[in-house]
């Protein structure tokens, strides 16, 4: 229903998700099931808390000085937001009539009309890109790769700036050769702003434990700095933005 959303939890000063200050909502539910994701808790999207548009509109409000001053504010990520995307419609169209920028942290699995109006209450798309390779992404995330792909190519028809997200894992998603492929495809995309290269980490295991799942990467190590720096330099041509964690 529209007029519930079920979030797993909220974050007031998040810096990561977005440009300056967000209030970062993470909703609840998501069709993929990544090796590497940290919010497996997310993943049903009957398990949260219950929140009427009004009643997350309380709490963002809270937080709009900060937004203001900092260039920032609200992310809805997950999970997939996009599940829930009547609800987070509801929501986005206060925020714009209250003047907040809006974010949306997405896969790019899920579209459908209602997805296509929310993005024009829609400020910035972080793009999840898991790998270029179709059957790793598969193997990855458990569904195609293809909805993402086209994902990508009606953001930049409709010109919607996107910034592209791409997790290092060794022996997962290190393949240089995909790397390039990626690159090369992203050349073509003048609305992606940047790519935010991120290095795998384990802090998320003891959730996978917690609920009784099978963490296929327990003896993955993290990235070096060395490979980061490599994939950094293939991501980095023809001028485009890369920002590393390491």
């Amino acid at each position: 229903m529209a007029n519930l959303g079920r979030i797993h939890s909220l974050e007031s000063f998040g810096t990561v998700d977005g440009p300056g200050i967000r209030f970062v909502v993470f909703m609840q539910g998501c069709p993929l099931r990544c090796q590497f994701c940290h919010n497996p808790d997310t993943w049903e999207v009957n398990k949260g808390n219950e929140y009427t548009p009004d009643d997350l509109m309380e709490e963002i409000l809270k937080y709009k000085s900060y937004m203001d001053y900092s260039g920032g504010g609200v992310t809805f990520t997950g999970g997939e937001p996009l599940l829930q995307v009547e609800f987070i419609l509801e929501v986005s169209k206060r925020c714009r009539s209250r003047g907040i920028s809006v974010t949306i942290d997405t896969s790019g699995f899920v579209f459908n009309d209602t997805v296509e109006e929310l993005l024009n209450y829609t400020d910035l798309v972080l793009l999840d890109i898991k790998n270029y390779d179709p059957i790793v992404y598969k193997t990855i995330t458990g569904v195609s790769l293809s909805p993402t792909l086209k994902f990508l190519e009606f953001l930049k028809k409709n010109n919607k700036a996107t910034w592209i997200r791409y997790v290092v894992v060794p022996q997962l998603t290190d393949n240089l050769d995909s790397v390039r492929k990626l690159s090369e495809h992203l050349d073509e995309y003048s609305n992606v702003e940047r790519i935010e290269l991120l290095a795998f980490h384990k802090m998320g295991e003891y959730k996978w434990q917690e609920l009784g799942l099978d963490y296929k990467l327990t003896d993955t190590k993290e990235p070096s700095r060395e490979l980061m720096e490599k994939v950094t330099e293939i991501l980095s041509t023809k001028g485009k933005i890369v920002k590393s964690n390491i």
